[in-house]
């Protein structure tokens, strides 16, 4: 056998000129940095690798790292990812049409690793009908740049029922991560934070003759590696990197080097829940828990979802009759937020990000939490483009079209909004200038329409408002103690919403300091 043990500038010379490049990670879990950066430090010195196509699934950076060290002007020519909203450079980059852009969902890539590893043309799927996505409205287009290009994805009947068939895209090079190889070059992820698609995308990339490198932490003695830790078998892996700077080029997650309770190696002592202060996002996430009933499973979604539900769940004690979920593949345990999406400690189960995947896209969650930046009349939800700002969608268009319940979180208006809680009251002490339920908002990230057709139920919960998607098209169903409903409510909106006939007062106990008691009132689904 050939020696695999390379330099990263070694592996850095292997990436050829035109090529199709796919990197595999989530924020900057698996990342393997020691590669990036000598890719990147290559393309700066010689002008090479250049005119890349780059493949992700999942966003993968923490703002200043992960793949963020493609975007020197030229190294890249066209990107297919599904997420940016921790890479401002790659949002730049789209928002000034200096790369060509693809938004994908999340799942979708990975599916289509497995479609094109098992020597298929392609993955079929609804997921994506009747939003961005679709060719006939963006085909996931993110800039004027790429609306001049051929699209990628097509709309296909079969037995009846529109498809969106998502093409087979050739992988010239898989860049992954683990944390031991042998000299053989088998591969295990012990101390890594996520299972994430690794075999998926490297067998995919050797159906079509790619190469795949490997960065590690560790280097061990040939055949010493336990069988069943192996989730790459060498002789799929052309080339090891062993990093010379685990602290700064291999960490766990972009907050620390290595916490054995974020991989399943060591339970942590159970900690006191740090309390989170009564603001905005605690009381939006407050009345959203009170969709929870007793064995649910949920996923939270980036940003107010993430950031508080799971924490609300652990104040108010419920934590044993709540199944918690994220699309990386993990369950129960408490989440991370911010930069560390998707890993927790102490969990129940972390399965891979492809599995997480077929769940959210065929059985569907019980209850999926996600952030909302626009909604109109038709129940239209964006979520993944403000302005020329292009988050991408990551895993929302894979979650919210098949789950059974989807809840909106947002603030009702945008740009400097204030308020207080008082006495269980709302008080607007300064309107935000950004209105949010608008005639025509700037991408259909969730179709309302498809939603009404299959009976999906959803609702748009605010810190004044709350609103449930009917047939008729959203509907306003409770407002806060202390909230004008003409002047706080309707002047601040730019379409006139069905109002209930029952409309009801918001229950007080949520804007008041003391827990409001959730698990004694948690409903029956």
């Amino acid at each position: 056998m050939k020696n695999k043990v390379i330099t990263a500038q070694q592996a850095a010379a292997l990436v050829n000129d035109g090529s199709t490049l796919c990197t595999i990670g989530m924020t900057l879990i698996g990342a393997a940095e020691s590669i990036l950066k000598a890719l990147e430090q290559r393309f700066l010195e010689t002008g090479s690798p250049n005119n890349l196509t780059y493949i992700h699934s999942a966003g993968q950076s923490n703002r200043e790292r992960g793949n963020q060290h493609f975007t020197s002007q030229g190294m890249v020519k066209r990107i297919i990812g599904s997420h940016w909203g921790l890479a401002p450079k790659w949002m730049e980059k789209i928002a000034s049409n200096k790369v060509e852009a693809f938004c994908l969902p999340q799942g979708q890539i990975v599916h289509l690793y497995t479609a094109m590893a098992a020597g298929q043309a392609g993955y079929l799927s609804k997921v994506g009908l009747g939003t961005f996505i679709d060719p006939r409205i963006e085909g996931g287009k993110m800039n004027s740049l790429t609306r001049q290009l051929p699209d990628l994805v097509e709309v296909v009947t079969m037995r009846n029922e529109e498809y969106l068939f998502y093409p087979a895209l050739p992988l010239d090079t898989v860049i992954i991560r683990g944390t031991s190889a042998d000299t053989d070059g088998n591969l295990t992820c012990e101390e890594e934070a996520m299972k994430l698609e690794i075999l998926q995308a490297v067998l995919a990339a050797k159906r079509f003759g790619g190469k795949v490198i490997a960065q590690v932490k560790n280097l061990a003695q040939k055949g010493t590696l336990h069988p069943k830790q192996v989730v790459v078998p060498g002789n799929f892996i052309d080339a090891i990197v062993v990093c010379d700077d685990p602290q700064q080029d291999h960490r766990q997650t972009s907050s620390w080097f290595y916490d054995p309770s974020y991989c399943g190696n060591l339970v942590a002592p159970a900690s006191k829940v740090e309390k989170l202060p009564l603001d905005i996002r605690k009381v939006i996430g407050r009345r959203a828990c009170q969709f929870l009933y007793p064995e649910c499973v949920i996923n939270l979604g980036t940003g107010i979802p993430n950031d508080v539900i799971g924490t609300i769940i652990h104040e108010e004690g419920i934590s044993d009759e709540i199944t918690i979920t994220v699309e990386s593949g993990i369950y129960g345990g408490v989440q991370a937020g911010g930069v560390d999406f998707g890993i927790g400690k102490n969990l129940t189960a972390m399965i891979n990000h492809q599995e997480q995947m077929l769940y959210y896209n065929g059985v569907g969650v019980d209850i999926t939490y996600m952030g909302a930046g626009e909604m109109d009349a038709n129940g239209h939800i964006n979520a993944t483009k403000m302005g020329d700002r292009c988050t991408g969608a990551g895993g929302f268009i894979d979650i919210t079209q098949n789950a059974h319940h989807v809840v909106f979180c947002s603030t009702f208006t945008a740009k400097g909004l204030e308020v207080e809680f008082s006495h269980g009251k709302v008080n607007i002490i300064r309107e935000g200038s950004i209105k949010k339920l608008v005639s025509h908002i700037n991408q259909i990230s969730y179709n309302g329409e498809i939603a009404r057709g299959k009976k999906q139920k959803m609702h748009l919960v605010t810190e004044r408002a709350v609103f449930e998607l009917t047939e008729q098209g959203p509907m306003l169903i409770e407002i806060a103690p202390g909230i004008n409903l003409e002047s706080d409510i309707l002047q601040q909106m730019e379409f006139m919403p069905l109002i209930s006939d029952s409309l009801k007062l918001m229950d007080s106990s949520l804007f008041s300091e003391p827990n409001f008691d959730l698990k004694s009132t948690l409903t029956n689904g």
